[in-house]
């Protein structure tokens, strides 16, 4: 059976949930190709090095060898210090915030499609067995081999339904696992840098 034969034979509700399998495939490449991107921009022993100069107050060092970095943790730092004279914490929340906000981009059309696309299959289904039951009646149980048949069909909205729902809750979940851990990482680097710039400038007597 192919797709076409699928969709023709599921009703007019396939078209909806055809166009929800699309929008959950968009995303999910869309999202996909986003953490690939974020992931070969990070530059891990940099950050090492940005708190070993940030200890020792070394800003000009910092600016030198994050000239042009696109990893979102060190940019997050960069933004901290910048606002060192002023509120680093509060200055990089903000920025952790924009962060936050560009990893969640989409997620709450993958969580609509989880929803909807179900519910989409059950009205097909419902939609299907009515007919079938109009049928029914107006052939006077003539052949209900006709019946059946409709409702077999009816129940092909359900099924795919529900198979965009389970492909869709898949990468979900791991998208939402990986931002809580990007949002752990970029907490624990932003307090880390709190910590080395407070004691930098307490014992060595450095120099906002």
């Amino acid at each position: 059976m192919t797709i076409a034969d699928i969709l023709f034979r599921g009703g007019p509700i396939m078209w909806p949930l055809f166009l929800c399998s699309l929008v959950v495939l968009t995303v999910i490449l869309e999202r996909i190709f986003f953490w690939l991107g974020l992931e070969r921009r990070r530059n891990r022993p940099l950050l090492d090095e940005v708190l070993s100069l940030a200890e020792g107050c070394d800003w000009e060092g910092i600016r030198e060898k994050t000239a042009g970095c696109g990893d979102h943790v060190i940019r997050l730092l960069i933004v901290g210090i910048l606002h060192r004279d002023y509120d680093m914490g509060r200055a990089m929340e903000a920025e952790a915030d924009l962060a936050v906000q560009r990893m969640q981009r989409f997620m709450p059309v993958l969580d609509t499609m989880i929803t909807v696309a179900p519910l989409l299959g059950i009205l097909g289904t419902v939609v299907g067995i009515i007919d079938s039951f109009s049928m029914l009646g107006a052939a006077a149980i003539a052949d209900p081999q006709q019946v059946t048949a409709g409702i077999a069909q009816a129940l092909i909205t359900t099924a795919t339904g529900l198979t965009i729902s389970i492909v869709a809750l898949i990468p979900y979940n791991y998208f939402n696992t990986r931002i809580n851990l990007a949002i752990h990482v970029m907490e624990k680097y932003a307090t880390s840098l709190e910590v080395v710039f407070n004691k930098g400038r307490q014992g060595e007597g450095c120099q906002r």
